[in-house]
């Protein structure tokens, strides 16, 4: 996949990730955009051999809820 292809879907999911976690969380919009950001998620998410920008936003919602619970990102079942 190109760059601008991958881009646009990574700038796609960021939203629908933060709406899931604020409705988990009751989080503000910046607390949760802050946290997805400054995530390893987020991280691994950028990196297409991830395959992470397959997950759904719930699914990757649940990744972060774990990560800020743990401090680890689990990668294990990608």
């Amino acid at each position: 996949m190109e760059y601008n292809q991958f881009s646009a879907i990574i700038r796609a999911l960021v939203p629908k990730v933060v709406e899931a976690y604020m409705l988990q969380t009751d989080s503000s919009y910046e607390t949760a955009l802050r946290l997805l950001y400054q995530s390893k998620l987020y991280t691994a998410l950028e990196a297409q051999d991830t395959a992470l920008w397959q997950l759904s936003p719930l699914a990757l919602c649940d990744m972060l809820t774990e990560e800020i619970k743990t401090g680890k990102v689990d990668l294990g079942g990608v």
